[in-house]
């Protein structure tokens, strides 16, 4: 099948979902105060994008999002890569690591509340906390897929540590790590949504918690979309700079 067919596909199947959306609680079929129709949503959508507070929303959640993930990346890559070049490191921590990834981790939300308050401090911190674990396996997995051949190579030529880094390990790790940054991405910004949902004063996930506890369903989901749509950016976002870095893939 080619590339042009399976497009037309999916926006078929678009198609579909937004046509049902619209017709089934429209003819009564799906109770509308369950579901509204999606006209009513798209024009509640086009009211909320007119409010300052929906505009400062957005922005504190962006910000959320981009400082955790920046905090979050770095961090997880250097422990990954610590844990996965030492073997005394990684007999002990890995499986810890592994442990602690496999526990839900919004049962440490209530700890980050006690430690930083209702604060911005708060939801990136529990942004980058989800995240690195998502990051330190990816790096760790990423290293250990580096073929000791290359390693050997380079040392028998006399390169240092941190040119065996540069020149072998980053250039091998790239595809896996390029590929771990989106999925480490939509954890981020589950986590900024959880923290928000569960104790926050401003932000998309706050108000959308707001609309679904006094069962204003035409906003709530307008904000579902909103929300897609700042999800969507983000992961363009770092698609965009997976493509900048294609260079690097071997």
């Amino acid at each position: 099948m080619s590339r042009a067919q399976i497009i037309m596909t999916r926006l078929a199947l678009l198609a579909l979902v937004l046509a049902a959306w619209e017709l089934l609680p429209r003819h009564q079929v799906v109770n509308p105060l369950l579901l509204p129709p999606l006209g009513d949503v798209l024009s509640m959508l086009g009211k909320l994008l007119l409010q300052a507070r929906v505009h400062e929303a957005i922005g504190v959640t962006a910000a959320e999002v981009v400082v955790a993930f920046l905090i979050a990346v770095p961090l997880g890559a250097v422990l990954g890569v610590l844990i996965a070049e030492s073997d005394y490191l990684g007999e002990v921590f890995k499986p810890m690591l592994f442990y602690v990834f496999s526990i839900p981790k919004s049962i440490f939300l209530p700890m980050f509340i006690l430690a930083f308050g209702i604060t911005f401090a708060q939801k990136v911190a529990y942004a980058a906390f989800t995240t690195t674990f998502v990051v330190m396996i990816s790096a760790a997995t990423a290293v250990e897929s580096v073929k000791q051949d290359y390693i050997l190579v380079a040392r028998s030529y006399g390169a240092t540590r941190a040119q065996i880094l540069m020149r072998v390990y980053v250039p091998s790790m790239m595809p896996l790590l390029l590929e771990a940054l989106r999925i480490s991405m939509i954890f981020n910004f589950t986590g900024v949504m959880i923290a928000e949902m569960y104790a926050s004063r401003t932000g998309i996930g706050h108000m959308i918690s707001g609309w679904g506890e006094n069962f204003q369903m035409p906003e709530l989901f307008a904000g579902v979309i909103l929300l897609s749509a700042v999800a969507v950016l983000f992961n363009e976002a770092v698609r965009f700079f997976e493509a900048r870095c294609s260079a690097w893939r071997t």
